[in-house]
């Protein structure tokens, strides 16, 4: 190879989030738990956890170093939590399981059929799975099905049969599902296409497993619709609902076809097909199911969702385990999805196509729907669209979700058309899809600021305390000055008090709340020990204290070299144990605090001005014995324990990590990072509810727990992952916990105190800040200084002008969609907060129309997503639509979208059948 060639590197800076589908069930060993599987783009599975209005990672993602296609969970009989059965290009189906201890998915099972890659003839794309667990099915897009038999050995384990031959030569399968019957013999349904005969019907099959027998049968065959792409199984009365464009049917073998049409938008074109793409069921209780039944209602309850971001209710009338009407009601309006999952607790959550996932909370069932469809039996409509929307409702889309509220969104930069570099740190991306959208991406965590005040002079430290070990929220707020302590009081206001039992004349060199519910504050003078019963006990410094540390039983002060240690007996007295010189004079120290379990931490840490971090004992038999030293690069400026490892903050803006072995106290496996041109200090904060540390340096950087790894000795220890805050430089920080604000920080900038929240997520390196956009943005680029106005100059050139390039094809111009929405036909309420009317958008090119969203920050999150609401967000000049009524009618501009007719095809198929007949 040449030296001069030369060598291309690619490192990923975020993982891809864009999902290929999602399905829902109980993984884990622990019980009740609202859990979401998902497939991301790259081959990696990843365990989502529904929690408190949060979608939460569970462990650590899963590469797989494969292309997932299709994911399906399945219960065995008598287990309490579900498996995931995984097809995909490696050519072989695998059956995993969720291992909470630190593993992630753990393969149970893993068959092979076939050759790698995504081959139509080797089973994967499609999974079914029988909802008593029995057996599951793996198909190819074309011929080969495979079935297995699950059950289990005598040691509970679970077995898997050999694979059961289902094929059928020259056919194309677009869909599978495993049916409801019960404890029958398992059966699959399958949308199959003949491809021997060019005037062949899709066909809906039935392949029957026979357990007795051990074999596959093909049971039953009807003919479809030539468009149908989707089957939802249906419970209790078993059966299918077969998706289709336009139509929504129900099918069962020995039982008429039950079709509906899919509600419209006012300004869909007629003669284009309506697609359904994403389904999900929401769960009953079994009491609600006997009521329903004793009163003729309804058994079955669904959401499908259309091409265009429709969702659309789906229930089934039932008489007699027979189905006499399927109804079709407008949910609410959305964005695309991939899949949609319903958790037991009322959380939907949509696993967007393009851009941002999202959760929602069902705020009501849609009882008060826009469009009401039921079932058709006209023979002389068709499958085509114009046929459908001759007897569909139409309705006009919602700008924001009534009975869906958005509690949490997971960011996605799927569909990016190109990225901008704005700053070192900070890209411009410039995102597509149905939301198109302008993201600001800054490497970092994003920082949500809720409160700044102006303080008395410049503070050199600040601590929050309870007012008992079991309170939920901080009581007070003590901020050190150079020569004063001010005490606030945390409620409805900050305020400041003067009864708290603080010493306010002296500064303070620490704070802690100890287990018996005492108050400790350490000053220059001594230390001041505050009862619960507000009796205070004193004691006095022989010379003035430099360096403290405290937890719930133990207290380390410094003067020079010396270290003198303290611990709270059985009677809540803090008694002195013993002093120790180190010959040199101590930088910092620190005691980590006590495990559950334990009476004291069993090491100090302690800093010193020999560029040296030592170890000392606490147990009684050998106090201050040392136990390990390691040389630093720089004098510590800070030093604090965290998930046993020891972190020192140097002054030369380092932060130095070391492994501390529990048992012996050895150090081990030291490894530095560079924060910034500051010292760098280190301060305990909660984040996600686990202890982690706020590093500040030139700027804030936050050190948390990332997923597990084992040890060299064995112990279970968390990885720490350092992110950046894009945040003001602060000087001291500590945490900050109250009903407005459970995990906050409370912080010292200057002579201002602030109070923020970090919206951490483990798994992203970027936050970002979103701007919608009318059509997508397809180039960006820099203007130069001389465009920018007056007042950009006087900012210094602070700001940065871009010009945006945007376009989208078969979209409306702005004049003939004013036309449009003028004519009176697609105009609705453009939403609340004093917005105007506006119509629906345009739905051409694979998008759909929307009215007018109150914000662009809204039409982002939810709504109809489409072209109106964001160009009523745009257009600042025009707050609303013109609602004013023209004399004459416009004429309806023509529509630019090609025609997806799906009649056509049945329509000929007819007239060739009338010539056979004739001939």
């Amino acid at each position: 190879v040449p030296k001069t060639m030369p060598f291309f590197v690619a490192l990923t800076l975020q993982e891809s989030r864009a999902v290929v589908c999602a399905v829902y069930g109980q993984f884990s060993k622990e019980e009740k738990r609202q859990e979401v599987a998902i497939a991301r783009v790259g081959g990696v599975l990843e365990l989502l956890r529904l929690e408190d209005g949060k979608v939460r990672t569970v462990g650590a993602p899963t590469k797989v170093f494969s292309t997932i296609r299709s994911l399906k969970p399945i219960r065995l009989t008598g287990s309490s939590r579900d498996y995931l059965v995984v097809g995909s290009d490696s050519g072989a189906v695998a059956l995993l399981e969720f291992d909470s201890g630190g593993e992630g998915w753990t393969r149970v099972h893993l068959e092979t059929f076939g050759k790698t890659g995504c081959r139509r003839a080797v089973p994967g794309q499609y999974v079914a799975a029988d909802p008593k667990g029995r057996a599951f099915m793996v198909a190819a897009v074309e011929k080969q099905k495979f079935v297995y038999i699950l059950n289990r050995d005598a040691s509970q384990n679970v077995t898997i049969s050999s694979p059961l031959e289902a094929h059928k030569a020259n056919t194309l399968a677009f869909d599978c599902c495993g049916l409801d019957v019960g404890f029958e013999n398992p059966v699959f349904a399958v949308l199959e296409l003949d491809l021997d005969d060019d005037d062949a019907e899709k066909m809906l099959t039935n392949y029957e497993l026979d357990l007795g027998l051990n074999h596959v049968t093909r049971r039953w065959s009807e003919p479809v619709s030539r468009t149908a792409n989707l089957l939802v199984p249906v419970p209790n009365v078993s059966g299918v609902l077969v998706c289709a464009e336009n139509w929504i049917a129900y099918k069962r073998e020995n039982h008429v076809e039950v079709r509906t049409p899919i509600p419209r938008r006012h300004d869909f074109p007629d003669d284009r097909g309506l697609l359904i793409t994403a389904s999900c069921s929401l769960h009953q209780q079994k009491g609600q199911q006997q009521q329903q039944q004793q009163q003729g209602g309804d058994l079955s309850f669904f959401l499908i969702l259309t091409e265009i971001g429709d969702l659309c209710k789906v229930v089934l009338k039932v008489d007699d385990q027979v189905v006499t009407d399927v109804i079709v009601t407008v949910f609410d309006s959305i964005f695309p999805c991939v899949s949609l999952c319903i958790t037991r607790t009322g959380l939907l959550f949509a696993a967007a196509e393009f851009g941002d996932h999202a959760l929602f909370q069902f705020q009501g069932i849609g009882d008060d729907a826009l469009g009401v469809a039921t079932a058709t039996h006209d023979p002389e409509l068709g499958d085509d669209a114009l046929s459908a929307s001759k007897v569909a409702p139409k309705f006009t889309a919602k700008a924001i979700p009534t009975n869906l509220a958005l509690v949490d969104e997971v960011e996605c930069l799927a569909a990016p058309t190109t990225f901008h570099v704005v700053a070192p740190e900070t890209l411009l991306f410039l995102c597509g899809g149905h939301r198109p959208s302008l993201r600001l991406l800054k490497r970092g965590v994003a920082v949500s600021e809720m409160a700044v005040s102006e303080l008395p002079g410049r503070p050199s430290a600040v601590w929050t305390v309870k007012a008992a070990v079991e309170s939920a929220y901080d009581k007070y707020i003590v901020v050190s000055f150079a020569n004063a302590t001010l005490v606030l009081s945390i409620g409805e206001t900050v305020e400041e008090v003067t009864d708290s039992g603080f010493l306010a004349t002296s500064p303070t060199l620490e704070v802690a709340l100890l287990a018996d519910n005492a108050v400790l504050q350490v000053h220059s003078a001594g230390i001041r020990h505050v009862r619960p019963d507000k009796r205070v006990n004193e004691w006095q410094a022989p010379n003035p204290l430099e360096r403290a540390s405290a937890n719930e039983r133990q207290v380390v002060v410094s003067v020079g070299g010396e270290v003198i240690y303290f611990e709270l007996d059985a009677s809540g007295t803090l008694a002195e144990l013993g002093t120790h010189d180190l010959s040199v004079d101590v930088a910092c120290v620190d005691l980590a605090p006590v495990q559950k379990g334990r009476l004291r931490t069993p090491f100090l840490g302690a800093g010193c001005f020999d560029s040296t971090f030592r170890l000392l004992s606490l147990d009684p038999n050998e106090l201050f014995a040392p136990l390990a030293s390691i040389q630093l690069g720089e004098r510590p400026e800070t030093v604090r324990f965290l998930s046993g490892y020891a972190f020192c903050g140097l002054r030369n803006g380092v932060l130095q990590r070391v492994t501390v072995d529990e048992s012996t106290g050895r150090l081990h496996d030291a490894r530095s990072r560079f924060l910034g041109a500051r010292a760098v200090r280190l301060f305990r904060v909660l984040q996600t509810a686990q202890p982690s540390l706020i590093a500040l340096s030139s700027k804030p950087w936050l050190v948390g727990g990332d997923g597990e790894s084992s040890s060299s000795s064995g112990r279970t220890q968390q990885q720490q992952k350092i992110s950046a805050i894009c945040y003001d430089a602060l000087e001291c920080a500590a945490s900050f916990q109250s009903e407005q604000c459970p995990e906050g920080i409370v912080a010292i900038a200057g002579s201002t105190l602030r109070i923020f929240v970090n919206d951490y997520k483990p798994e992203q390196i970027f936050n970002s800040t979103i701007l919608p956009t009318r059509y997508t943005p397809r180039r960006v680029v820099d203007l130069p200084s001389s465009a920018a106005s007056a007042d950009d100059a006087a900012n210094n050139g602070k700001k940065k002008l871009f010009l945006v390039i945007e376009a989208d094809q078969n979209r409306y111009t702005e004049a003939e969609r004013r036309a449009l929405f003028s004519g009176g036909q697609g105009q609705g309420q453009g939403g609340q907060g004093g917005q105007g009317q506006g119509g629906q958008g345009g739905v051409q090119g694979g998008g759909g129309g929307g009215p007018a969203s109150q914000s662009s920050q809204q039409q982002q999150k939810g709504g109809a997503p489409n072209d109106a609401a964001a160009l009523a967000a745009a257009d600042d000049d025009d707050d609303a639509m013109d609602d004013t009524t023209t004399e004459s009618t416009p004429q309806r501009p023509p529509l630019l979208a090609r025609s997806l007719s799906t009649g056509s095809a049945s329509t000929r198929r007819r007239r060739r059948r009338d010539k056979k007949k004739k001939v």
